[in-house]
């Protein structure tokens, strides 16, 4: 019997229509374009602006936009991985509902919280589950609204985000196509330099929490650039080495769309070209469990069969990693 190996052969994303640009920012808080340009690279980023409208939302339009481009029946999937930071309940599990909503009447489904690494621990989860032979469909969402939970007073975080959702579908594959490595870690030191104080078991909501913005992202940017620059370019040198890849076998990088400074420094290290590296930082800012499903719905038509990609985030806790897949499937 041929291995059984967990290869991605679909792709949908959804992004809102309203465009926040560094331009608008400016009428907000104390910033302007070319400091943002300058140390993040974004331009510009997408903002759900339905109150009534939560991350489930932006996970229902990117997995049904999968299922419509690749003509799967939902009916088929075997479970639903929501990754996410931005559930749309604290108890209810999202994935749940956007399962149901989507007409996967026969899967299972969970969400799975690793901040930015979300999605890219839930790849490692979804293959295992492909790659044990129980289950043959598994879709994997990435999506946040993080509007939701951002001060747009406080420069140092309201510049970075965006809201947006990517999905990926899982299948086995018995060609050696699909992941072939990883390299997950975590540290706790990280703990205290990106986070949302209140609202959890630790600080239950109250009105002084409130009144106090506990309830918003708070980022150590020195602190969190410094960890991020160098653990995303190392775990990305570590998987190619240990997979005697050189820059010339890998044929994308995936990286996380927080920073273009970080992203630069992660394929400076692989010795990637940067015609290697799929950027849309640009125009969505930081998607946090959407960015890496939106980079592969805005390059797959520049995906071949057979290419070599590495996926690389890094997130708050901390959390980052490195995946490695051959992709198994060509534009249409």
């Amino acid at each position: 019997m041929s291995k059984i190996s967990a290869a991605i052969t679909a792709v949908g994303g959804y992004v809102p229509d309203y465009v926040l640009t560094n331009q608008i920012l400016e009428t907000m808080v104390d910033t302007n374009d070319e400091w943002i340009t300058t140390r993040t690279g974004i331009k510009e980023r997408r903002i759900l602006k339905d109150k009534d409208k939560g991350t489930s939302y932006l996970a229902i339009q990117a997995a049904n936009d999968l299922l419509k481009k690749s003509n799967t029946n939902p009916e088929d999937i075997d479970m639903v991985i929501m990754a996410t930071a931005t559930p749309d309940m604290p108890v209810a599990a999202t994935g749940v509902y956007v399962a149901t909503q989507i007409g996967a009447v026969n899967a299972f489904s969970f969400d799975l919280v690793a901040a930015c690494s979300s999605f890219l621990f839930g790849m490692s989860t979804a293959a295992k589950y492909i790659e044990s032979g129980r289950y043959k469909k598994v879709l994997l969402i990435g999506a946040d609204k993080m509007s939701s939970i951002i001060d747009y007073e406080d420069r140092a975080t309201c510049i970075i985000f965006g809201d947006g959702g990517g999905a990926v579908l899982f299948e086995p594959n018995t060609e050696g196509y699909g992941l072939q490595d990883e390299y997950l870690r975590t540290d706790g030191i990280g703990r205290q330099s990106l986070k949302i104080d209140a609202g959890g078991s630790l600080l239950p909501p109250t009105a002084e929490t409130v009144a106090n913005k506990q309830h918003y992202v708070f980022q150590d940017g020195k602190t969190v650039f410094k960890f991020a620059v160098s653990n995303m370019a190392d775990v990305s040198e570590k998987i190619m080495a240990r997979n005697n890849l050189s820059g010339d076998d890998v044929n994308w990088l995936v990286p996380h769309q927080a920073n273009m400074r970080i992203i630069d420094a992660t394929a400076k290290r692989m010795n990637l070209p940067q015609e290697k590296v799929m950027k849309n930082i640009h125009k969505y800012g930081n998607t946090t469990s959407a960015t890496l499903p939106l980079c592969l719905v805005d390059y797959e038509k520049q995906l071949k069969k057979g290419d070599n990609l590495v996926f690389a985030s890094f997130g708050g806790g901390f959390t980052w990693g490195a995946v490695y897949v051959t992709w198994a499937y060509d534009p249409n």
